[in-house]
């Protein structure tokens, strides 16, 4: 054989090789969570709600520290004592829009993997009728589950009523979005990562919404690395 055919036979084996390798890491990525969670949210950009509001446009690292867990999972991470930061919501969430970015973008920083349990299906839905409150959906044994385990640091499930009054449902819940330090089996702190000045998750966001949103969600990081001080009420 040749030198010329033999350097054409060793080009086309490197490029092989590098065409396998290439391959292969294009498709562990496009079965990752990384992968998945970043075309979960992204999907979405410029649709349309039911009622017509169009859906805020998210753009998702290619490289996320997302993990896709459940309910379940979760729990057993906490009985087993772990320590971990995880995120409640969904894609369609326009509240969890508001926050995702800055959320990915800080477990990045922080190099923290962010569980993520998709509460959209799982929860359990109290109404007013007839000015009494009634359950009209039962939450999975998973969620219920939940609501045991991180109750010290959930909000009260409240509804209004026809009037626009708060009626107090004596429940916890888990709102969309929640973002919790889990420190050991013990949840530390939960926030919502979204402005309080932010009355409208459709209305375009200030430089102010934006900074106070990563305020909230720094704290979460911080808490996971000295939860110490986030056992005192003026810390973050």
């Amino acid at each position: 054989m040749s030198k010329r055919k033999i350097l054409i036979l060793i080009l086309v084996i490197i490029a092989g090789i590098g065409f396998a390798i290439v391959y292969k890491d294009y498709k562990s990525y496009k079965d990752s969570d990384a992968c998945k969670f970043k075309d979960e949210y992204e999907d979405l950009n410029g649709k349309y709600t039911d009622s017509g509001d169009t859906i805020r446009e998210v753009k998702i690292a290619k490289k996320n520290k997302m993990i896709y867990s459940t309910a379940e999972e979760i729990v057993k991470k906490i009985d087993n004592n772990e320590t971990f930061v995880v995120y409640f919501g969904f894609a369609s969430c326009p509240w969890c829009r508001v926050m995702i970015e800055s959320l990915v973008n800080l477990s990045l920083e922080h190099n923290v993997n962010v569980y993520y349990v998709d509460i959209k299906d799982i929860r359990d839905t109290l109404e007013l009728v007839n000015g009494e409150i009634e359950k009209t959906k039962e939450g999975t044994k998973g969620y219920n589950e939940l609501l045991d385990r991180l109750k010290i640091v959930l909000s009260d499930y409240s509804l209004k009523d026809e009037n626009g009054e708060e009626v107090e449902t004596n429940e916890k819940r888990i709102y969309a979005p929640n973002v919790a330090t889990i420190v050991n089996g013990t949840p530390i702190r939960l926030v919502e990562g979204v402005s309080s000045k932010l009355t409208d998750p459709y209305h375009e966001l200030t430089q102010e919404m934006k900074n106070e949103s990563v305020d909230q969600l720094e704290c979460i990081f911080k808490c996971l690395e000295e939860n110490n001080i986030c056992t005192k009420k003026e810390s973050c």
